[in-house]
């Protein structure tokens, strides 16, 4: 469906900080329809557990979209267990070539702890220069603050939080109610 033609759901900003040998995937709370909040206490932030294998993702765009994407990420890892860039190669493949899934909608941040990567319906699997990935309608927003805070003092779990309370301040498609989860290898 166009944008003409339904205006859209609106409301994620995510964020993936790895630092000093931990990962911290934090996401705000709010979904908005236009410009009518519709909830602001959504939970972006979900852990993966195929296998015994921790994966940590977030996710920006339609709930149900994602949704499909975790579901199919989890099947990636669980045939190819320990090996989070292969399952999100395979996953990416198959969202820009099965004319199902180039429909959906959503974009994903992934971590196992070690590796952290953005995962695009248009076949990317991008792995963060300065280990900060950011998606979503604030995610530049929290991008560049993070990219700020992160040769400080502050641990993972801080920066993530700071640059996602920068983000809720100016981006009005995000709140402060945040969902927060941390891996390390």
């Amino acid at each position: 469906m166009s944008q003409e033609q339904f205006p859209g759901w609106h409301g994620t900003t995510i964020i993936g900080v790895r630092k000093g040998g931990q990962v911290v995937v934090a996401g705000d709370g709010q979904v908005s329809l236009g410009q009518t909040v519709i909830k602001g206490t959504a939970r972006k932030v979900r852990r993966l557990s195929p296998g015994g294998y921790d994966v940590v993702c977030g996710f920006a765009g339609s709930t149900a979209d994602a949704f499909t994407l975790l579901e199919r990420l989890e099947s990636k890892l669980e045939a190819t267990p320990g090996q989070l860039q292969r399952a999100s190669v395979e996953l990416a493949k198959d969202w820009r070539t099965d004319k199902y899934l180039q429909k959906l909608e959503a974009m994903l941040i992934v971590t196992d702890g070690a590796e952290l990567y953005v995962i695009t319906g248009a076949g990317d699997v991008l792995e963060p220069e300065h280990d900060v990935a950011a998606i979503g309608s604030g995610g530049n927003y929290a991008l560049a603050a993070a990219r700020a805070m992160i040769d400080s003092d502050k641990d993972a779990e801080t920066v993530a939080r700071d640059a996602m309370a920068i983000a809720s301040d100016i981006c009005v498609y995000t709140n402060g109610k945040l969902t927060v989860e941390s891996i390390s290898k």
